[in-house]
């Protein structure tokens, strides 16, 4: 029988940014915390995605420039050792010397469930009182004919290429669809992206109609509203896309952008009574609390969406429930970003045409920055319910990820379209644009007849006391 004091507090599974912040997290709070990683730390955010991609984006930016002023552009063996520097200066803060030094061990294994506060790690068994489960997800590859004959990657394999593809086709159109076929473009591929429907389609259509035409205007080869119905090979080892509505592409690399599927096969969640959906995702409460009182999760093992920042706040509120007994909630005001050029951000209510709110637009070239910067094409605008809250919005423009922290903050905590405006902002800067749109909305609120009317009564009686006033100063001389 193993002694109480062997049990640990909180097992982690999954190394990625869910699991180290939800260990160090626990550590930190005096739990005894074991995270178990079968690869290595850092997940898909450090190794193949938001690291990477970011960026490969930057290093395309600044070869689009290159090629503008009549430069030949950035080398892709060179862009390729700028990503391998950028995860070499960020490995550090992943790693398990700094999950230790946080006070949370780390084994190197794969774990899978046996029973209620039992797992096996590489034929080793741990008991536990509380686990989370933060193994993320996996890029799906769809079922298409053909397409095994072709050199397919994904979003995790595409930083495997050693040489420029020439010619690349993108299946899918969202998000990471549009990033990279941009990035690519703008290297000097020849891109040809196929979406099922029209690109970013979360995304309001203004929007996206903006990056439509930047995509295009870097060359992308921007296919809508069409689907890809096989691939078949030529003899040269290349590969042809053929889409449902009779269109063909030459291909010598395809990336499957088309989605994610849960990481959850092989860990024995039935060991637990860990429900999940039909997809796979493990199904959590407000608290990140799964089916079994004793197991959490949180990143994109779960239904929410694939995001970095959010699997690392969702985990810090699952760990610290899970150690201290907590109820702690999760905040599901959601910011998302695209880090196209120009990016696209996003948070809450973003649809124009909801049903008894309105939405205040301020387009970029009538802000002063953007004319400025002469990056014009973007807006910003915020939708507002009848009381005049600010219930979300969209910016797109550069750096609309920052920009977006604020209209965030206004989300989160309720705030009006007068008290977003009453706050001073800098000029000239982006954000010109939000504090203008909540200004115009902010103003329509007098031109009702109630407030005419009370306008008209105080300009009056200001008027009659100012006259009284001066008239009072006259004959006292």
């Amino acid at each position: 029988m193993e002694r109480t004091e062997d049990v640990i507090d909180l097992l982690v599974v999954g190394g990625g940014t869910g699991g180290i912040v939800g260990a160090k997290t626990a550590a930190r709070l005096g739990a005894r915390t074991v995270l178990v990683e079968r690869s290595r730390t850092g997940g898909d955010c450090l190794w193949t995605g938001c690291v990477p991609s970011k960026t490969l984006l930057s290093a395309a930016a600044r070869s689009a420039t290159e090629r503008t002023l009549g430069g030949s552009g950035t080398l892709f063996s060179d862009v390729r050792a700028r990503i391998a520097e950028a995860i070499a200066a960020i490995e550090p803060d992943d790693s398990p010397e700094s999950l230790e030094a946080a006070g949370a061990s780390v084994i190197s294994g794969t774990a899978r469930f046996t029973a209620p506060g039992e797992a096996d790690i590489d034929g080793r068994r741990v008991r536990f009182r509380q686990a989370l489960i933060a193994t993320g997800s996996a890029p799906s590859v769809p079922p298409l004919p053909g397409l095994e004959t072709a050199r397919v990657v994904t979003s995790d394999t595409i930083w495997d290429l050693e040489q420029l593809p020439g010619r690349l086709v993108i299946i899918g159109g969202g998000p990471i669809g549009c990033e990279l076929g941009q990035a690519f473009a703008r290297l000097g591929s020849a891109v040809v992206l196929v979406a099922r429907s029209e690109i970013l389609p979360r995304e309001d259509r203004d929007a996206a109609s903006v990056i439509r035409d930047s995509l295009k205007a870097d060359g992308v080869n921007v296919i809508e509203n069409a689907a890809v119905d096989h691939v078949s090979a030529k003899e040269d080892g290349t590969a042809v896309v053929h889409t449902d509505d009779g269109q063909s592409f030459d291909a010598d690399v395809i990336l499957a952008a088309t989605g994610r599927k849960a990481r959850t096969e092989g860990l024995g969640l039935d060991a637990l009574d860990v429900e999940c959906d039909k997809s796979g995702h493990v199904l959590v409460d407000a608290g990140m609390r799964t089916s079994n009182p004793a197991v959490w999760a949180a990143g994109d093992v779960t239904p929410y969406p694939d995001f970095t920042h959010l699997a690392g706040v969702y985990s810090s509120v699952a760990a610290s429930n899970a150690v201290l007994g907590l109820r702690r909630t999760v905040n599901k005001t959601i910011p998302r970003v695209t880090y196209t050029s120009p990016e696209v951000a996003a948070v809450g209510l973003t649809d124009a045409t909801a049903p008894g709110h309105k939405t205040s637009t301020v387009h970029h070239g009538d802000t002063d920055r953007a004319v400025t910067e002469q990056q014009t094409s973007g807006m910003t605008r915020i939708v507002i319910d009848k009381r005049g809250r600010i219930m979300g919005g969209t910016i797109v423009g550069p750096r609309a990820g920052e920009s977006l922290a604020e209209l965030t903050l206004a989300v989160q905590q309720g705030l009006s379209t007068r008290d977003l405006a009453g706050v001073t902002h800098p000029y000239p800067t982006y954000n010109d644009a939000l504090w203008n749109a909540a200004v115009a909305h902010a103003r329509s609120g007098l031109d009702s007849p109630l407030a005419t009317a009370a306008v008209r009564v105080l300009l009056r009686l200001n008027r009659w006391r100012n006259d009284r006033r001066r008239d009072a100063q006259f004959n006292s001389r």
